[in-house]
């Protein structure tokens, strides 16, 4: 596999549209950082960290869902930073996901982070993905 980023990101988003309350995924440090995001952010339920099942364990991502009308938290995520492509941006020119209502994950000096604190921080990095 070369881009381990977009396969969680294809795994959340199938579990979406398929209506699952919870999906596993491989584990690995920048996604278990991901996952706390999410979570900061309101995306997901919960999340659990699995050791054992395989090198690197798992991660139990329970999603989150309106209990009226049964729609999803996140309603689109996009890998923007790719193996092949990748995307840099300064404090400067920090994205606006959904003209502020979303947030974009990036990877800096300072660790895994949203484009929000990374701007408080003047700080940059790679744009991993959008998530809103």
């Amino acid at each position: 596999m070369t881009d381990p980023i977009a396969d969680y990101l294809t795994r959340l988003r199938n579990a979406i549209k398929a209506g699952h309350r919870v999906v596993e995924v491989p584990a690995s440090n920048l996604k278990k950082e991901i996952t706390k995001i999410l979570f900061e952010q309101g995306y997901i339920l919960n999340y659990k960290f699995i050791e054992g099942e395989t090198p690197a364990g798992m991660i139990k991502i329970a999603l989150k869902y309106d209990p009226v009308d049964r729609v999803n938290a996140i309603k689109g995520l996009k890998r923007v930073s790719r193996p092949g492509l990748r995307q840099y941006t300064g404090y400067k020119d920090m994205p606006r996901v959904l003209n502020g209502l979303g947030v974009a994950i990036l990877s800096t000096s300072k660790g895994v982070m949203t484009n929000k604190k990374a701007a408080d921080l003047k700080i940059g990095g790679e744009v991993l993905c959008y998530v809103y």
